[in-house]
């Protein structure tokens, strides 16, 4: 079985010249964890996952403390928002890389790669690179255990 097998074929993206705000309102409306974004012939040019928003309202000192468990409350800081400037932004600036495989690609593979690089949701790509799906831990990870019904249960 291929990662094509499993994929979601209906995935939401958002191209390069969107704004960190246009961003955000595809992530509230969709549900969804990660946003592809794509150049304006439809390739992967990279994704913005939820995380790299709400990185935008975490206070610094998050990243300062090994531990936040003895804060119980961040208080006031839980009401500020990123600024108008801030969401006006490209969603370039946000952006990373992606990790991601070309349709095709096995599922244990694609499987070891998300574990590898701690990502939840794969993008898959056409072999000339354009954007054609979405797969998740999930996805893969119950195509995978659905071979497992086929074999026989040990004798006792």
């Amino acid at each position: 079985m291929k990662v094509n097998d499993c994929m979601k074929h209906k995935v939401f993206s958002i191209p390069s010249s969107a704004t960190i705000r246009e961003a955000a309102e595809v992530f509230v409306a969709r549900h969804i964890g990660l946003l592809p974004v794509v150049d304006e012939d439809g390739k992967l040019a990279g994704v913005v996952g939820l995380r790299d928003l709400l990185t935008l309202e975490l206070p610094d000192f998050v990243n300062l403390v090994p531990d936040v468990d003895f804060v119980h409350d961040f208080g006031a800081v839980e009401t500020t928002r990123p600024s108008r400037k801030e969401l006006g932004q490209p969603v370039t600036v946000l952006m990373r890389e992606a990790v991601s495989v070309v349709e095709e690609c096995g599922l244990l593979r694609a499987y070891a790669l998300m574990l590898q690089h701690d990502v939840h949701d794969l993008p898959v790509t056409s072999a000339d690179g354009r954007l054609v799906g979405v797969a998740s831990r999930v996805d893969i990870g119950t195509a995978i255990l659905s071979y497992w019904k086929s074999l026989e249960p040990m004798k006792k």
